[in-house]
């Protein structure tokens, strides 16, 4: 389990318990099983079921059994469920909003890097001031890039800069100063189907 405080936020216990309200309260009406929300952060079952434990016992978040699942969603009667998610969405919303966001475009791989990808897996740093995005594929329409990013702006509340680079590039990172910078750099898979984040060497 990752333990420590998060050094993109630190007020959080885990970085675990940012993703998992990260996931529940981007979208307040869909519920999530525990495997789900597991599978989705990377982080251990029993571990998820913990974070779920102490979020539900504060009233973050409520659960309701079907059959052998326990959904969960956010609890939008608490009013501080408002405010946290301003918090939660400036902080760990990218992943899971460019992953919305980017995902109808058909890219080979959808990459955040830069400073929040490296807050988020644990490299200390100044807050970050916005999120870059690397697009990979081709025969992607700019105008359909830019919807995308304005839209994952509009819901972050925060700058989204895309990069755009066909896979003839990402193929040959030798080629290209950028993508081969990326590489080296702490990076976020958030290609559907998603991949563990990939911290540097």
């Amino acid at each position: 389990m990752r333990s420590e405080a998060p050094a993109l936020l630190p007020i959080f216990r885990t970085r675990a318990q940012g993703e998992i309200l990260a996931l529940v309260l981007q979208d307040p009406e869909q519920e999530w099983t525990i495997s789900e929300l597991a599978r989705a952060t990377g982080a251990p079952l029993t571990s998820t079921q913990s974070e779920i434990a102490r979020l539900e016992s504060g009233d973050l978040v409520s659960s309701r059994k079907v059959g052998r699942s326990r959904l969960v969603h956010a609890n939008t009667s608490n009013p501080v469920t408002a405010p946290l998610t301003q918090v939660v969405m400036l902080t760990f919303g990218p992943q899971p909003v460019i992953a919305n966001e980017f995902a109808h475009l058909g890219a080979r791989r959808v990459l955040i890097f830069g400073s929040w990808a490296a807050r988020l897996l644990g490299e200390p740093g100044a807050a970050p001031a916005d999120i870059d995005v690397l697009i990979v594929g081709d025969d992607i329409p700019r105008s359909e890039l830019y919807a995308a990013a304005d839209r994952a702006q509009a819901r972050l509340g925060r700058p989204v800069n895309p990069v755009l680079r066909s896979t003839r590039a990402w193929a040959e990172p030798e080629h290209d100063p950028l993508i081969d910078e990326i590489l080296r750099r702490p990076s976020i898979d958030v290609t559907h189907p998603p991949t563990q984040p990939r911290a540097s060497s």
